[in-house]
Parts: structure tokens; C-alpha cells; sequence
């Protein structure tokens, strides 16, 4: 028996979900970097959305589907939604260190949990419980340190509720993602995510463009491939039975951010995020593996 027989196997779902992280998190890297180059935020998101809108377009025609799909009400409120969280991400990440950028949008199971609770009225397990009490533990002592000790500046507040207000806007999301996959292919499930993104962020961008030079253009360019990547991702590792489990890996994307970071924008998180991020990623794993 060869030794790739006897190895431990990771499930597609998984290996979906770790495609989608690195996607992700070098989505983030470079969202970062033009935004250093001085181009407006809403330009980052017009200019992602159209890259997404022509590959998401080209490979529905491909797959000779109607780029419309049948669920439209829903399909346009998953670009609305995912539109404006997206916004509220790029805000986060071009505003605070990636790594915390990353690990606030990893709230969003608490989101999803209250969502469940209050809107379709699902019971809640004690593990969510668990998860919720440990996230909210996690965000105080990451961005509030000073509760504990005067030796670490606090996170400012405001960023912080913007980053948050994007994982709310995931979370909601990914809910509707979830309704709409046993019904509509992933690629046009993907595409109408740019085809509202990219009018809307035009409109609110009004006369702030700025003409990007060939480093920004290119990492504008960046901003959509990896995005797409990590779209696919997501989306696809939804479709198998393992996703809920493979979604554990999904919180691989913190360590690519810690290590982009570093490596990029010579960011080490400080003690506080380590203990923070850590209580916030065990809630959720637990929350993940109780299910």
C-alpha cells in the first residue's frame, strides 16, 4: 500500500474552503495595497465588480445558462446585501491591521446564529451559546485591551463597527446562498453579486474617480481574479455534504492575513489579538464541530 493510500484524505468540501480562504486573504492583501496607491475605496469595488462581472459572464455562457436565473428577488437581494458588506469590508480592511480586519469577519457566525434565533425562529444548541459568549470575549479583549491592562491601545471603535457591520452583511449573505444553491447554478449565483455591486458603487463613487496607474491597475485586476477564486470557492464547497464540517477550514484565511501581513505590510499582531483571535475562532470551531 503506497503511502498516499494510507494518508489521511481532506474532503473536497474542505479543499474548496481552503482555495477560498487563500483567495480571500490575497483578495484583502491587495485591496490594502492600491488602496496605499490613493484609489478611493468605492472605486476598489466598482473596479472588482467589473472584473467578476466578465469572468462570472463569460462562464455562464459557457455553461449556456440564462444569466438571470429563476429566483430573481432573491438573487438581488443577495447582491444588494453582499454588495453594501462589501463596502463595509474593504473599509475594514483598508482602515485596520489584516489580520484584525480578517478575524472581526469572523463574527459572523454569532450573526448567523441570532438570525436563526429571532428571525426563523430556530432553536438555539449550547455549544452557539458557547460560540457567541467566547466571540464576544474574543472581540472585547482584541479591541479593547485596556479592560484588562493599560499597556495596549484599543482598536477604534468606529472601524471596528464598520468591520462588523460587514459580518453582519456576510452573514445574511451566505444565509441567502445557502437558500438559493440547491435551486441555481454557483456561477450565476456568483454573478449577480457584481452585476448590483458594480452600478451601485459607481452611483455612491460620483466624481472621486481617480485614473489608476499600472501597478494600481494591476492590483485592481488582482482584486477581481482573487476574488473570483475565493467566490468559487465558497460557493462550490457549499454544494457538498461535508461543507458544514469543511467550513472549519475556511478559518485558514487568518492565518494567510497574519502571514500576508507580515510579510507585506510588516504587521505583527500584538498579544491581544493572538488571545482574542484565539477565543474567537475556538467559539466558532466549537460551534462547528457540536453541530
Amino acid at each position: 500500500m503506497s503511502v498516499s493510500e494510507t494518508a489521511p484524505r481532506i474532503p473536497v468540501g474542505a479543499r474548496y474552503m481552503l482555495v477560498s480562504a487563500l483567495g480571500f486573504a490575497l483578495m484583502a492583501a491587495c485591496v490594502k495595497l492600491v488602496a496605499q496607491h490613493g484609489i478611493p475605496l468605492l472605486e476598489i469595488v466598482a473596479a472588482r465588480s467589473l472584473v467578476s462581472l466578465v469572468i462570472s459572464y463569460i462562464d455562464v455562457r459557457r455553461k449556456g445558462l440564462s444569466p438571470w436565473g429563476t429566483q430573481r428577488a432573491l438573487l438581488a437581494a443577495r447582491g444588494v446585501i453582499g454588495a453594501l458588506a462589501l463596502i463595509c469590508v474593504y473599509y475594514a480592511v483598508t482602515t485596520l491591521p489584516l489580520a484584525e480586519a480578517t478575524l472581526l469577519q469572523y463574527m459572523h457566525p454569532v450573526f448567523t446564529a441570532l438570525l436563526g434565533l429571532f428571525l426563523l425562529r430556530e432553536g438555539i444548541q449550547l455549544s452557539t451559546v458557547i460560540c457567541i459568549l467566547l466571540s464576544i470575549a474574543g472581540l472585547v479583549v482584541m479591541v479593547e485591551p485596556g479592560a484588562l491592562s493599560d499597556a495596549s491601545p484599543a482598536l477604534p471603535w468606529f472601524n471596528v463597527s464598520i468591520a462588523l457591520l460587514g459580518a453582519f452583511g456576510s452573514s445574511v449573505a451566505y444565509v441567502i446562498v445557502r437558500r438559493l444553491s440547491p435551486h441555481e447554478d454557483a456561477s450565476v449565483i456568483i454573478l449577480y453579486f457584481p452585476l448590483v455591486a458594480l452600478p451601485l458603487s459607481l452611483v455612491l463613487l460620483g466624481d472621486d474617480f481617480v485614473m489608476p496607474g499600472a501597478g494600481s491597475l494591476a492590483l485592481l485586476l488582482l482584486v477581481g481574479i482573487f476574488t473570483q477564486v475565493g467566490q468559487l470557492g465558497l460557493t462550490h464547497a457549499m454544494r457538498w455534504e461535508t461543507a458544514g464540517k469543511a467550513a472549519a477550514y475556511s478559518y485558514a484565511q487568518v492565518i494567510f492575513a497574519v502571514a500576508l501581513g507580515w510579510a507585506i505590510f510588516h504587521e505583527v499582531p500584538s498579544p491581544w489579538t493572538w488571545l482574542g483571535g484565539a477565543l474567537i475562532v475556538s467559539g466558532a470551531l466549537l460551534n462547528l464541530v457540536q453541530r
